[in-house]
C-alpha cells in the first residue's frame, strides 16, 4: 500500500497545488471510474444521514491534488484517501474510518480490525488492483441529484 506521508492536521491548505474547497467535513477520495468505490460511494451518501460527507473522484483537479499532497498518485490502484477534520487515511483504514464516522450499519466495517494491519491491508491491495473486473462506470454520470450534490471537482 502506498503509505501516507506525514503531514501535520489540515496540511493541504497550504500547498498552493491543492485548490481550496471545503473542508468542513468528511471527505472520501476515490477512483470515480471504478463500480466498487462508486457503489461505496452511493452506500456512503445513503448512510449519512447528517449529509456530512462529501465524495471526491481522484480524477478531478482536487482530488488529484490532494492524494499527490499525501504522497500518493492519482493513476495508482491503491489510491483511496479519507479526510477528517484535516486528518488523512488511507487504504483499508479510511475505509474502517469512514464506516465508523458514518456509525450505524457503517460500522460493520470496524470488524475488519480482527485482522492484522497487514492482513487488512493485503485484503486491501488485491481487490484494488483487480477492481476493473467487477468493470467501469462514471461516478459523476449518477443521475441521483442527492448524490451529485455531494461530487466535488
Amino acid at each position: 500500500m502506498a503509505e501516507l506521508h506525514p503531514q501535520p492536521d489540515y496540511s493541504y491548505r497550504t500547498d498552493p497545488a491543492v485548490p481550496a474547497f471545503d473542508d468542513g467535513g468528511p471527505i472520501a477520495v476515490m477512483d470515480g471510474e471504478c463500480v466498487l468505490c462508486t457503489h461505496g460511494a452511493r452506500i456512503i451518501a445513503r448512510l449519512d444521514r447528517a449529509r456530512a460527507f462529501r465524495i471526491c473522484p481522484v480524477q478531478s483537479p482536487t482530488g488529484a491534488a490532494l492524494v499527490r499532497h499525501y504522497g500518493m498518485e492519482p493513476g495508482d490502484p491503491e489510491t483511496w484517501l479519507f479526510l477528517d477534520s484535516g486528518r488523512a487515511w488511507s487504504g483499508m483504514e479510511a475505509i474502517i474510518r469512514i464506516g465508523e464516522r458514518l456509525g450505524g450499519a457503517g460500522r460493520v466495517g470496524s470488524a475488519m480490525r480482527v485482522l492484522p494491519r497487514t492482513g487488512r491491508e493485503w485484503l486491501y491491495r488485491r481487490i484494488a488492483h483487480n477492481r476493473f473486473r467487477f468493470g467501469r462506470t462514471d461516478m459523476c454520470a449518477v443521475p441521483d441529484p442527492d448524490f451529485r450534490a455531494r461530487l466535488m471537482t
